[in-house]
């Protein structure tokens, strides 16, 4: 893994990535919303294809999960990870193990997310693998999150 001072090359990819989409989000800002939506479902598929096993397999579920609990958000990419917004802000992401040399995958929610519950609530699960049971769990944080 090649580093820098104060960054990973895995990182500087990722900031990279973002700042290719924040000019992206600045070109569709133009176009309707049926565009965004098919450009952003176009991204995040593409993204997923880039992926190795397992990691292609999870981020296809859960991009099948999240469009079938939450169809209102849109699909992007966030910091070169599918993900899914709405109003220009990312709700859900999909951080893939490989992309940081990590151990697991996470699916993750973003600040927007409507899952305040107390004084503690998680905004991260760690995921190696998606049962019907965790598929089951996971939609109903998604419906929550974006209701």
């Amino acid at each position: 893994m090649s580093e820098t001072k104060n960054f990973t090359g895995e990182e500087r990819e990722a900031m990279k990535a973002a700042a290719a989409e924040k000019k992206t989000a600045r070109s569709r800002a133009k176009k309707t919303p049926e565009e965004r939506r098919a450009e952003g479902e176009a991204e995040v598929l593409a993204k997923i294809a880039e992926l190795a096993e397992p990691d292609r397999t999870l981020a296809t579920k859960l991009h099948e999960l999240v469009g079938e609990n939450a169809p209102h958000l849109v699909p992007r990419t966030y910091y070169g990870m599918p993900a899914w917004g709405k109003d220009g802000k990312v709700l859900c992401f999909f951080q893939p193990a490989t992309k940081f040399k990590v151990r697991y995958a996470t699916f993750g929610f973003e600040t927007i997310a409507n899952l305040d519950e107390g004084t503690v609530w998680p905004t991260s699960y760690a995921v190696t693998d998606l049962t019907d049971a965790d598929l089951a769990f996971l939609a109903e944080r998604i419906r929550l999150a974006a209701s």
